[in-house]
């Protein structure tokens, strides 16, 4: 129990303000750069794969994966189950860390084969805290990977938090520095909790994909605002802040609290 409390503790929820700022940031990037169609597959079996060997690497290198799985016809389950592990790690070579990927690819199908008969439609009628609580049990599988898994092959409301997110909304201050991933998730949600049900997967499709493209863009370990449809939003310093303030404070003969 005090584990439990212990962990509890460390989650904030969010400002509604923050939330709506986000959703501003949504609309400002859907204006930019329009409907992305996410995900970039075929098939939601092909999603699953990618969403795998999207891990610790770039989707340049994910892509030359897909392409040599489809040329070997590796992309599906049928293909999955009957290749061999060597096999498979030397065709996923592109993406990295193929022994890992390998190794939880052949997981899934096994999984996938022995819950659900192989078909992802099954998996896809669980509820989604049911289908999510067992991806997570999965080797090589983190909450953002079971997120985009779940979105974009099982077309169930995940909210999917990446490096690129984590970098917008604390570099814009919309969440302490260190926010885990159930904070940002949650803030990235109340932002779309005034929207109906119906449209709301739409949105957390787009959302995610606007935010990885405004990530390659501007937002990288060093940002690059120049041009980003963000930057009109970019808190100002919080040094300069507490200047303005003295200055003004002077000048109205007011003297400003010690921070």
């Amino acid at each position: 129990m005090k584990r439990s409390r212990s962990i509890t503790s460390k989650l904030r929820r969010p400002s509604k303000r923050a939330a709506l700022k986000l959703r501003a940031f949504y609309d400002a990037l859907f204006a930019s750069y329009g409907a992305q169609q996410w995900w970039p597959a075929q098939t939601p079996f092909e999603v699953v794969i990618g969403a795998y060997l999207t891990q610790n690497t770039s989707w340049r290198g994910v892509a030359q994966s897909i392409d040599r799985l489809r040329e070997r016809g590796l992309l599906t389950a049928a293909g999955l189950r009957d290749v061999s592990e060597e096999e498979l790690r030397s065709v996923i070579r592109p993406s990295g860390y193929m022994v890992r990927k390998a190794a939880a690819l052949k997981a899934f199908v096994g999984w996938l084969d022995a819950g659900y008969g192989g078909d992802l439609a099954r998996l896809a009628a669980e509820t989604m805290p049911v289908a999510r609580g067992k991806l997570l049990a999965l080797p090589g599988v983190g909450p953002e990977t079971a997120d985009a898994i779940l979105l974009y092959a099982l077309g169930q409301p995940a909210m999917v938090v990446d490096e690129y997110l984590r970098r917008v909304v604390t570099r814009h201050r919309l969440v302490r520095d260190g926010a885990l991933y159930d904070e940002i998730a949650e803030l990235a949600r109340m932002s779309f909790a005034g929207d109906e049900d119906a449209s709301r997967l739409q949105h957390y499709n787009e959302f995610h994909a606007l935010i990885v493209e405004v990530g390659k863009r501007h937002c990288g370990t060093r940002p690059r605002c120049g041009g980003c449809p963000l930057a009109g939003f970019q808190p100002r310093p919080r040094n300069l802040a507490a200047a303005q303030g003295r200055a003004r404070a002077t000048l109205t003969g007011r003297s400003t609290p010690s921070a």
